[in-house]
C-alpha cells in the first residue's frame, strides 16, 4: 500500500488545528507521517502540533502556504504528499480514497477533493460560502483542470520533479491554482473525486470574505489568466460563470437607460443558476436558498471587479516591464 505524508501549513492555526490533527489520526487508514510546516505564527500553533505525533518545522519569518508546502514537501518521506489547509477535517475514509486511487491508477498523478456539505461554522455566510465552493467541485469535471490544496494529493516524486509551488504569495492566494495549471499543461493528470471530501473548520464574515475573495483570487487569479492565455471552462471559471458575471456587471449600466433591461439581466443571471439555487434549497431549506440569490448576484458583481481590477494591474505590469525591456536594451 502507497504510504502518505501529510503536509499542513500552519499560521496562527490554534483555532483549528487540534481538530485538522485530530481528524487525521482518526483516519480508517495510517498515514505515514503528519508535517507542520509553521509560517512564522504568533500564537501557540507548533506547541498545540508538537503534543501530537507530527513532524513539527519553524521556518524563518512569514513566507506564506507555498513556501511552507515546498518545505514540508522536501521533509516528507511517504510516497503521497496529501496538502491539506490547517482549517480542515479530513473523513474517516479520506486516506483510503487517496490511496486507492493513486494506487489503482498509475497514470493518474495527483486527486483532489472538496469541501463536504456540513461546514462548521454555523453562520449563513459560512454556510452559504462554503455550499457555493462544494456546488464548483461536485459539478466540476472529474478529469481537473488545476490543482486544490484545500485536499489535493501528489505523487511525491512528481512534485519534486517540477518547481513546486510559486511562492510570490505571502497570503492564501491561487498558488494551487497555478501550480495545477502548469502542471497539466506539462502533461499531468489530476483527478477530481466529488466523494473525497473533507469538513471546513473557517468562519466567514463579510469583510474577510470581500478581502479574500477579491484580492486574494479575482485579481490574481485575473492576471494568471491573461499571463498564461488561456481560461479553462470548468470551476468557476465555467461558461455559465463568466455569462453571469458579464450579465450582473453590465445591469448597473443598463439601469440607466432602461429598468427592465438592467432587470431583465438579473433575471437571465438568476435563471441561469436556478440548479445552485435547487441544491441549496435540497440541502438547507427554501427560504435559504432565496437568503442566498442576494449574495450569489454580489458574488458575480465583485468577481467582475476583480477581473477589471486585475486586467488594469495585468496591463501596468506588462507595460513596465517593457520600460524595463527598454531602458536596458539603451544602456
Amino acid at each position: 500500500m502507497l504510504t502518505v505524508s501529510v503536509v499542513i501549513p500552519v499560521y496562527n492555526a490554534v483555532a483549528t488545528l487540534e481538530r485538522c490533527l485530530s481528524a487525521i489520526q482518526g483516519s480508517t487508514t495510517p498515514v505515514h507521517e503528519i508535517i507542520v510546516v509553521d509560517d512564522g505564527s504568533t500564537d501557540a500553533s507548533p506547541e498545540l502540533a508538537r503534543r501530537t505525533r507530527a513532524r513539527v518545522f519553524e521556518g524563518t519569518g512569514h513566507r506564506g502556504p507555498a513556501a511552507a508546502r515546498n518545505f514540508g514537501a522536501r521533509m516528507a518521506t511517504g510516497e503521497i504528499l496529501l496538502f491539506l489547509d490547517s482549517d480542515v477535517c479530513v473523513r474517516p475514509d479520506t486516506i483510503a480514497r487517496v490511496v486507492a486511487t493513486l494506487d489503482s491508477e498509475p497514470s493518474v498523478d495527483g486527486i483532489i477533493g472538496s469541501y463536504d456539505f456540513e461546514p462548521a461554522a454555523p453562520n449563513f455566510l459560512s454556510q452559504y460560502k462554503n455550499l457555493q465552493h462544494c456546488w464548483v467541485h461536485q459539478t466540476a469535471q472529474r478529469t481537473a483542470s488545476t490543482f486544490w490544496t484545500g485536499c489535493g494529493a501528489i505523487r511525491r516524486q512528481f512534485f519534486l520533479s517540477t518547481d513546486g509551488f510559486d511562492t510570490q504569495w505571502e497570503r492564501p492566494s491561487v498558488e494551487d491554482i497555478e501550480f495545477g495549471a502548469r502542471i497539466i499543461r506539462g502533461g499531468a493528470r489530476i483527478r477530481l473525486d466529488p466523494a473525497l471530501q473533507v469538513t471546513h473548520l473557517k468562519r466567514w464574515d463579510l469583510r474577510n470574505l470581500l478581502r479574500t475573495e477579491i484580492f486574494d483570487r479575482a485579481i490574481p487569479w485575473t492576471m494568471l489568466i491573461l499571463r498564461d492565455g488561456r481560461m479553462p471552462n470548468d470551476l468557476n471559471t465555467e461558461i455559465l460563470q463568466r455569462i453571469s458575471v458579464a450579465l450582473i456587471c453590465i445591469a448597473p449600466v443598463l439601469l440607466f437607460f432602461s429598468r427592465f433591461s438592467a432587470a431583465l439581466a438579473v433575471g437571465f443571471a438568476i435563471a441561469l443558476n436556478v440548479p445552485f439555487y435547487r441544491f441549496l434549497a435540497r440541502r438547507r431549506g427554501l427560504l435559504f436558498a432565496v437568503r442566498a440569490v442576494p449574495m450569489h448576484l454580489l458574488y458575480f458583481l465583485y468577481s467582475g471587479a476583480g477581473l477589471i481590477a486585475g486586467s488594469l494591474a495585468f496591463g501596468l505590469r506588462r507595460q513596465r516591464a517593457q520600460k524595463h525591456k527598454i531602458a536596458a536594451s539603451e544602456q
